[in-house]
């Protein structure tokens, strides 16, 4: 039987940033939330969009070209293969993320963080 979840009791499990846990699964896909703090890295995904939904907080994605501002409610999905950066410049912000099952978080298996099922 399909069980809620509460994102605020799953944010409340950690404090680090840009460190993505997984809440649940469905089809290929693992959503996870993050909180995120200051700037990621510039990074692409060459095999599948990415789709950021901001929880709380404001969030700045970047491209090299533009740059969209996220507030509270406000989703983004980045598609496969475009360079990006995330940046939570006016403090943390809460996010909630689908990526494909095993998308690294930094675009390279070698650097990413392993999200963990929460």
């Amino acid at each position: 039987m399909p069980e809620k979840i509460s994102l605020a009791e799953k944010f409340q499990r950690f404090d680090d940033h840009w460190a993505p846990r997984i809440i649940s699964r469905y089809n290929s896909n693992e959503v996870r939330i993050a909180k995120v703090s200051g700037d990621f890295h510039w990074h692409k995904h060459d095999q599948s969009d990415e789709l950021f939904l901001v929880v709380s907080g404001t969030l700045d994605m970047e491209f090299r070209d533009s740059i969209q501002v996220l507030h509270e409610g406000d989703l983004i999905v980045v598609p496969a293969g475009i360079e990006h950066r995330p940046r939570a410049r006016n403090g943390e912000a809460l996010l909630l993320m689908i990526d494909a099952d095993g998308t690294p978080n930094t675009g390279d298996p070698e650097t990413a963080f392993k999200p963990v099922e929460i």
